[in-house]
C-alpha cells in the first residue's frame, strides 16, 4: 500500500546512480513543493509523460516546485543504466533522476506502480498520490492547489 496522506517524504538515499544532479537529500527540499514520479524505461506511458513533466518544471519551478524522477526497474532489462541515460537525453529531461535498481527508494515510498506520482507540500507532507495511465492528467490541478496558484496565474508568469 502506498504512503498515506500527511506521511512525511521518505528518504531519497539508496539509489544506484543520479543523473542531472548530485544526490539530493530529503531535508534539502524543505520549503518547496515536491513532485516525485516513478517511471521505467520499459513503460511507454512513463516515457510519453516526460515532456509534460518538463513543462511543469519550466512553468512551476519558479513558484517553488522541485521535481525528482525515480527510475524503478520492472524487469531485468530496465536495470541497464545506459538505456536510462539514453531516454533522459532523448526526452530532454532537465530535472534530477535517481536510478533505484535495488528498489531502496521504491520500498521507502511503498510504491508498486509506474507511472506513479507523489506530491508533497512545503513541509514535505504527502498531499496527493496518483498512479496509472490517467495519473498525469490528474496531477497538474493538485500541483496548482499545493503551490497556491491558478492556471491563469501560471500563464502570466
Amino acid at each position: 500500500m502506498p504512503l498515506r496522506m500527511d506521511s512525511p517524504m521518505p528518504s531519497l538515499e539508496g539509489g544506484t546512480d543520479w543523473f542531472i544532479s548530485e544526490p539530493i537529500k530529503t531535508d534539502d527540499l524543505k520549503g518547496h513543493v515536491v513532485l516525485v514520479h516513478f517511471w521505467a524505461v520499459s513503460c511507454g506511458i512513463c516515457k510519453e509523460s516526460l515532456p509534460d513533466i518538463e513543462k511543469w518544471v519550466d512553468e512551476y519551478g519558479p513558484l517553488g516546485l522541485k521535481v525528482i524522477a525515480v527510475h524503478m526497474p520492472r524487469q531485468e532489462s530496465d536495470t541497464n543504466i545506459e538505456a536510462v541515460k539514453e531516454d533522459l537525453d532523448f526526452y530532454e529531461v532537465k530535472h534530477p533522476c535517481v536510478v533505484d535498481n535495488w528498489h531502496t527508494i521504491t520500498d521507502a515510498f511503498e510504491n508498486k506502480f509506474v507511472p506513479a506520482f507523489y506530491v508533497f507540500d512545503r513541509e514535505l507532507k504527502l498531499r496527493h498520490f496518483q498512479a496509472g495511465e490517467r495519473a498525469l492528467k490528474m496531477i497538474e490541478p493538485v500541483l496548482q492547489r499545493v503551490l497556491g496558484t491558478t492556471p491563469d496565474q501560471t500563464k502570466q508568469q
